[in-house]
């Protein structure tokens, strides 16, 4: 079954369509039989395939993401069509291999997020979401993203690597490029796929990964000569290490991934605490104890990463379909989210949901988020010292969504107190 006309994913005006409309369409395409097939859209310069197999429910989405073996990241899971070499230089990393290259990054870059490490980060991320509030208070309010949101994920990524403080704008900068390469607003192009608009978002997009891998390998280069003991020396350095090469891959992986599904969260928890007062009350009234579940929530009801990409390395039956080898499918994170199958009431946002088994970081297996205990506590300090602080903080109007098929994003959020 193909998709009818309304419903297709492969085109950008579907993905500017309002949030709600979005999930109503899922919501349809969740009640179909089996998954919908859709056409690719062919990429200049990128190129395109026949298209891809839509997995919206959350059984599907969690036996393919536990099931690596058959659903393979390999060649490309953060595109769509399949990453040219002089792109995945700067964009492949870990996400897009498998076992055992992926079992070997994963192992030397798991040193970031041991328990020693994040607590050792506790002071210093209470310690950043003060002087975040402190500079919004002097500011006073305008826009929640780019004075509070954006600010903290970034931040800590970059003191984990070591990055000076004066490149953290350029970093904040180079990310939205790569986040946004479909949203005018950070390309100044229109996202029409014509041959002139895709080479100038492209070249934007090459030179956005070629100055954070730059920036990390250069570092990892003087922890090589000068091992200091910080994050980057122990990725560097010892029988297992990065080259120069892994170590800008994974940095660019780190602060996209991390900083934009922590920047996200934050900016739609505002967003959904300022919609749903009575949540916001019931958080209040008990902060440590219904702070997790208040996370979760979030992440669940927002799904800031709306979808990865698998292949499938073998013919294979997955819940009653059958697919080929070589087939590609999408697993969609926002519609697993929403499966009616598995959440009670699943639009309704509700901090105390117990189970929530969302999908939110990922499904189960080999590329669940490393970073997932990191985002929550991110959230934690920055949610308890903007409620502390500011204590009648909310959201004003409505978000301006990114532009993305990738990305759940809120590009700027007017607020007050």
């Amino acid at each position: 079954m193909t998709l009818s006309a309304g419903l297709d994913l492969s085109q950008i005006p579907f993905w500017a369509l309002p949030q709600a409309e979005r999930m109503e369409a899922f919501k349809k395409l969740r009640a179909l039989e089996r998954p919908v097939f859709v056409r690719e859209q062919a990429v200049p310069f990128v190129g395109g395939g026949p298209g891809y197999y839509a997995l919206v429910r959350h059984a599907d989405v969690v036996e393919a993401s536990r099931n690596a073996a058959v659903f393979s990241s390999e060649p490309c899971s953060n595109s769509v069509p399949d990453m040219p070499r002089w792109l995945s230089v700067y964009f492949g990393s870990m996400i897009n291999m498998d076992d055992p290259r992926h079992a070997r990054l994963r192992r030397i870059v798991s040193r970031a997020f041991t328990p020693r490490i994040l607590s050792k980060m506790e002071d210093d991320l209470a310690r950043a979401a003060a002087e975040i509030v402190d500079r919004a208070v002097e500011e006073g309010p305008g826009d929640f993203v780019a004075q509070v949101a954006a600010k903290l994920p970034v931040r800590v990524i970059c003191d984990m690597m070591g990055i000076p403080p004066k490149f953290h704008g350029m970093v904040l900068r180079r990310t939205n490029v790569i986040l946004g390469n479909a949203d005018p607003e950070y390309t100044g192009i229109a996202p029409e796929l014509s041959r002139v608009n895709v080479a100038r978002g492209l070249a934007k997009l090459l030179h956005a990964g070629f100055s954070l891998n730059r920036l990390a390998a250069r570092l990892g280069d003087e922890r090589r000569r000068r091992p200091t003991g910080d994050l980057v020396s122990l990725l560097v350095n010892g029988d297992e290490h990065l080259t120069s090469q892994e170590l800008g891959s994974f940095f660019i992986l780190l602060v996209v991934a991390g900083s934009e599904t922590t920047r996200n969260a934050i900016a739609h928890g505002l967003k959904l605490f300022t919609d749903h007062p009575a949540q916001r009350e019931l958080l209040l009234a008990d902060f440590d104890r219904r702070i997790v579940g208040a996370c979760d929530e979030i992440v669940r009801h927002a799904t800031p990463v709306i979808q990865f990409r698998r292949t499938l390395t073998r013919d294979h039956e997955l819940n009653g379909t059958a697919y080929a080898e070589g087939d590609k499918v999408l697993l969609f994170y926002n519609s697993a989210n929403r499966d009616e199958a598995v959440f009670t009431d699943p639009d309704t946002f509700d901090i105390t949901r117990d189970p929530n088994p969302h999908v939110g970081f990922g499904g189960p297996g080999p590329h669940h988020c490393l970073g997932a205990h990191l985002a929550r506590r991110e959230m934690t300090v920055m949610f308890r010292e903007l409620f502390t602080r500011l204590p009648r903080i909310r959201a004003e109007g409505e978000p301006d969504h990114l532009l993305s098929n990738f990305i759940n994003g809120i590009k700027h959020l007017r607020y007050s107190w």
